[in-house]
């Protein structure tokens, strides 16, 4: 059976009718639960997410919503792979879609578990090492880098600290700069990708600048939401044109 039911049998919303007598949040406190993981996260994001299908939180009698734990799961579900895996919204909703039809689709790129689900010590594990930002000595033993290596990739501005720590974005270079390092790609040869990357947002801040100018957090959503669409085409592009390149090596 989903987890969550699309189709809202009586019998299924009778029984989610009594969750939310019993322990229904509302979305100041679904907030306060997501906080922690998702400090960015606003009522409006929120909102954003119910407008587009994602989330159907109960109604009260007077028209508030009402969350109960297995909607701040696909909360916490959707906020992750968005933020992790930088999947748009359309695809995080097809998938959900079919969860909710009881199918099993395949799980989403990057390794993202297969349905949201109420948050098991694995999950919120899983979800804390890439929401929490990690000290020097923490980045060192996530990535087997050298103090050396780190002080590199801070010197041409392939990772930086915040007040001394360094978060999910930073331990993914970080990774990668070890393992390019292996076939002696130093951080010097990388700087390239910081020039590439700050072009690429340049792009993007052009393109959705206007949403950026208005004062509703809505539309601030939206304009994020597109980023991450136009971010993800650019680097559909850009993996198509090196394998290409790459292709003509063996002929």
């Amino acid at each position: 059976m989903p987890i969550f039911d699309a189709a809202r049998s009586p019998r299924l919303e009778a029984v989610r009718h009594e969750t939310v007598r019993q322990a229904a949040l509302n979305i100041g406190e679904v907030l306060s639960e997501l906080k922690d993981e998702f400090p960015r996260v606003t009522a409006s994001k929120i909102r954003f997410l119910e407008d587009k299908g994602l989330i159907i939180p109960q109604r009260t009698s007077a028209g508030y919503r009402k969350y109960t734990a297995s909607d701040v799961s696909r909360l916490r579900f959707i906020l992750s792979v968005q933020r992790d895996q930088y999947l748009p919204l359309k695809v995080i909703k097809d998938h959900l879609d079919a969860v909710d039809r009881g199918e099993a689709p395949e799980a989403l790129p990057g390794g993202a578990p297969a349905a949201p689900q109420l948050v098991n010590s694995d999950m919120a594990e899983a979800v804390e090492n890439k929401a929490r930002l990690v000290s020097l000595a923490e980045l060192q033993g996530l990535s087997g880098a050298s103090e050396e290596l780190v002080d590199e990739l801070l010197k041409f501005g392939l990772i930086e600290a915040q007040a001394g720590l360094f978060d999910a974005n930073c331990i993914k270079v970080t990774k990668s700069a070890v393992q390019l390092a292996n076939h002696g790609v130093e951080p010097r040869h990388l700087r390239q990708f910081r020039t590439a990357a700050d072009r690429e947002f340049s792009l993007i801040e052009s393109i959705i600048g206007n949403d950026l100018k208005k004062p509703e957090v809505s539309a601030r959503a939206r304009a994020a939401e597109e980023a991450q669409e136009i971010s993800r085409q650019c680097l559909e592009i850009h993996e198509a044109l090196v394998q290409r390149a790459i292709s003509q090596l063996d002929r």
